[in-house]
């Protein structure tokens, strides 16, 4: 069976649980949130670079969407999350422009300055921003109707569940196409793209954009899943959560984001049921053993057992 049916069967049985058990919606949105940021991380990790600081395009999202919720009562749903989505956009055009220029653990350490001064001015700016107490979002209209609180979810649920699929479909493209192909050839051999003719800074910038417009997408859901927006969403430890879930799934396919944060919840909301102060240990332990079994994360290891199971051609 395909990837894309299964991807689709799996979102059916999740609508079906959402449905089924409403007390659910709530974590399947905020992993799949997860998921998604994870998603554009991934993006950047087949580069060889890794960033500690991509919540911070999260964090652009979601005050954008409090912002013009306040401004805009009347803003339908998905008109914030394109306004979330434009801002950190337009942000990483700017961010990316000097921060593609570097490599390893000087792109990761820069791209965890830059973040940690927004966390600072969101939490120093209270006037403006509501300080470490963060902003409320009036529940918006979703697809032009008003709403319940029940309703509304389910429908932010629906809605989440078809923006994995297009950007698991858009992202996996983008690896198969050139210039995924030229993002991953700079982790290999970055000299030899530039003696090719191609420029690794636009390669690198090109990159950077397209996984700064996905995380900036689960931010702008969390939003509105949360009604809440806190300078929490661009801490160090949030950027942290997204490369763990990056780690476990792998960035060899963009369906390992999505096995790494279901693997990541339920380790999460597991250890943290029965075993309360252990519950960071437990995750640690999790990312070890993956490391050391799976160094490729999950989607790694099934891609392996696949071209394993394939008969050899004479």
């Amino acid at each position: 069976m395909s990837v894309p049916i299964l991807s689709v069967l799996a979102a059916l049985i999740t609508l079906i649980v959402g449905y089924s058990f409403s007390w659910t919606i709530t974590p399947i949105v905020i992993g799949l949130t997860y998921a998604i940021a994870a998603l554009g991380v991934s993006i950047m990790a087949r580069a060889g670079q890794v960033s500690f600081g991509h919540a911070m395009y999260a964090c652009i999202s979601a005050y954008t969407v409090a912002f013009l919720a306040r401004a805009m009562p009347g803003a339908d749903a998905l008109l914030l999350i394109l306004a979330g989505v434009v801002a950190s956009f337009a942000a990483a055009l700017i961010v990316g422009s000097f921060v593609v220029r570097y490599r390893g653990i000087f792109f990761g350490m820069l791209n965890l300055a830059l973040s940690m001064v927004l966390f600072a001015l969101l939490g120093k700016l209270y006037h403006l921003t509501g300080g470490s107490d963060g902003l409320r979002i009036v529940r918006p209209t979703l697809f032009g109707m008003v709403m319940e609180r029940a309703a509304f979810e389910r429908g932010l649920l629906v809605l989440t569940l078809v923006l994995s699929l297009l950007l698991a479909w858009w992202v996996q493209r983008y690896f198969r196409s050139g210039s995924g192909q030229a993002l991953s050839a700079i982790k290999t051999n970055e000299t030899r793209i530039e003696y090719l003719g191609f420029s690794a800074y636009l390669i690198m910038w090109k990159g950077y954009l397209l996984s700064a417009v996905v995380v900036g997408i689960s931010g702008a859901l969390l939003a509105l899943m949360q009604g809440l927006v806190t300078p929490e969403l661009g801490s160090w430890l949030r950027s942290g959560e997204f490369v763990f879930i990056t780690i476990l799934g792998g960035a060899g396919h963009a369906a390992g984001a999505f096995l790494g944060a279901a693997a990541f919840e339920f380790v999460k909301l597991a250890s943290a049921a029965y075993f309360p102060g252990l519950w960071q240990f437990l995750l640690g332990l999790t990312l070890i053993l993956v490391i050391f079994i799976f160094p490729t994360g999950f989607v790694g290891q099934i891609v392996k057992r696949i071209a394993n199971s394939k008969p050899a051609r004479n």
